[in-house]
């Protein structure tokens, strides 16, 4: 009797599936955090330095809705790694919204680092601000840097600026004297920046003005709450004198109608 050979398998059979590629496991959701741990900043000095300076900045884009002004927050420029971060000490940032306030800023967020930053620099920090975060805002770059040294610890003239060129690279920032001060220019803000002893002064020169740091926004204010209150008093005064006298003449109209009603029925 023949022996009968398997069939063999029919050829779909002997197809394998190709493999799965590998399922992507989603990042890691990465928190930021909201501080370094260090102080804000060196000395009272220096943090009465930064607030002089940022305050203005706060209230000139008050109403810009593209304007972000930040103040000794964390900075991320690297997306996923929580070690690379910068605090600036000011900076402003021309597109993103200005609302809401950030906790952190996240540069690849926010589409950029910076238009304008300045670090309130001092002789413990002279290394990092000279050297790293120079290298660094160029790299990201910051359009303007500028350090300003309220106590004259190794800054002399007190103020230093870069600006990007047109290869990318920082250039020194002219400065010049003038209104028996120092003066430089700040493209990025079209604002004069002008060192006033241990304060950094903006001066607008379409305004011929300096713009209010706090303390003299609070003596605006107290001295405009205070006209108020004697203008409302003022007003309350002639009020009263007009309902006395709106009464005197309706006492009168009173007495010359009764006159006339007596005449008129020969009384």
């Amino acid at each position: 009797m023949p022996t009968v050979e398997p069939m063999p398998p029919p050829k779909h059979a002997l197809r394998v599936p190709p493999a799965k590629p590998p399922r992507r496991q989603a990042r890691a959701s990465v928190e930021y955090p909201e501080s370094d741990g260090k102080p804000m900043s060196e000395t009272p000095i220096h943090w009465h330095a930064t607030v002089d300076f940022a305050s203005p900045l706060v209230r000139r884009y008050a109403a810009r809705p593209d304007a972000y002004v930040g103040s000794d927050m964390l900075m991320y420029y690297e997306e996923g790694n929580t070690e690379k971060a910068v605090s600036p000490d000011v900076f402003v940032a021309f597109g993103p919204s200005r609302e809401p306030l950030r906790r952190t800023w996240l540069v690849w967020e926010e589409g950029k680092a910076a238009d304008f930053i300045l670090e309130v620099t001092s002789r413990s920090t002279r290394r990092r601000d000279d050297e790293f975060k120079a290298d660094l805002y160029e790299r990201l770059g910051v359009a303007e840097y500028w350090q300003f040294d309220p106590t004259e610890d190794y800054l002399h003239p007190t103020l230093k600026g870069r600006r990007l060129g047109p290869e990318g690279a920082y250039e020194p920032i002219g400065l010049e004297r003038r209104d028996g001060g120092l003066v430089g220019w700040s493209a990025a803000l079209a604002l004069e920046l002008r060192p006033d002893g241990e304060v950094l002064r903006l001066f607008d020169p379409e305004l011929g003005d300096y713009l209010p740091n706090l303390a003299e926004s609070e003596a605006r204010r107290h001295t405009a709450n205070a006209e108020r209150d004697e203008a409302n008093a003022e007003r309350d005064v002639v009020q009263a004198k007009l309902a006395k006298a709106q009464a005197r003449l309706n006492a009168a109209e009173a007495r010359i109608a009764e006159l006339e009603r007596r005449l008129a029925k020969g009384e």
